[in-house]
């Protein structure tokens, strides 16, 4: 498992993505619908810690919701600041999710089953856009990230062990590579270099994993 020993708020910042926009209307929930529903175009997602995990090292599996929200404002993506005190991904802004267990039918059942115990977002809220492909991160698992729709009203409450605070960001701020900033730094005892995302919003610095498939959720809409 590839543990930070730093804090990467504190990186120089090597660029900036700097792709264009999606545009506003493409971020609408109805073209949101639209966009998942068509035969999927051909591009290519992102996976910039793939390489951190050795050859041969079996991959637990796990899922997370990128939970759209939508706003009268504007559609958000809901995301959490995981506890201090957890043994993987401690301190890290994540999306609501986790290990998949052998009682889950699907990633979206993680993903579905994850989210109520995190954050209490109960799935009767939640409507299932598609699933992106496989995320593989440093900590040697194999994510699904699995994008929903969420309608308000609804109430959700942090697991206190698990979330520390529950927060929104606009899906338009997100989706814009200007805001995508390049970062690198070196492993512990000579195991290499690592480059990640990270995307600053207000005072959470949204990076990692996270951020990455944020990036492959940006590809997908722009292709």
């Amino acid at each position: 498992m590839v543990k930070v020993p730093f804090d990467p708020s504190r990186l120089p910042v090597d660029g900036i993505a700097g792709e264009a926009a999606v545009t506003p209307d493409l971020l609408d929930p109805a073209r949101l619908r639209a966009r998942f529903a068509q035969s999927q175009p051909t591009w290519t997602p992102e996976a910039p810690e793939q390489l951190l995990v050795p050859s041969g090292l079996k991959l637990r599996r796990a899922a997370v919701l990128i939970p759209l929200v939508e706003r009268p404002e504007g559609v958000t993506v809901l995301l959490t600041l995981r506890t201090d005190h957890l043994t993987s991904h401690a301190g890290q802004i994540s999306f609501p999710g986790g290990r998949t267990e052998e009682l889950d039918s699907s990633p979206i059942e993680t993903a579905l089953r994850e989210s109520e115990e995190e954050i209490g977002l109960h799935r009767r809220h939640v409507s299932i856009l598609g699933v992106l492909p496989d995320y593989v991160t440093g900590s040697a698992y194999r994510v699904a990230p699995v994008v929903a729709l969420v309608k308000p009203p609804f109430e959700l409450t942090a697991d206190p062990n698990e979330v520390a605070e529950i927060f929104e960001v606009p899906l338009a701020f997100l989706m814009d590579g200007m805001h995508h900033q390049r970062l690198s730094f070196d492993l512990p005892e000579g195991a290499g270099r690592r480059n990640v995302y990270a995307m600053p919003y207000e005072r959470f610095f949204i990076w990692g994993a996270t951020a990455g498939m944020l990036r492959n959720l940006f590809h997908f809409l722009r292709a």
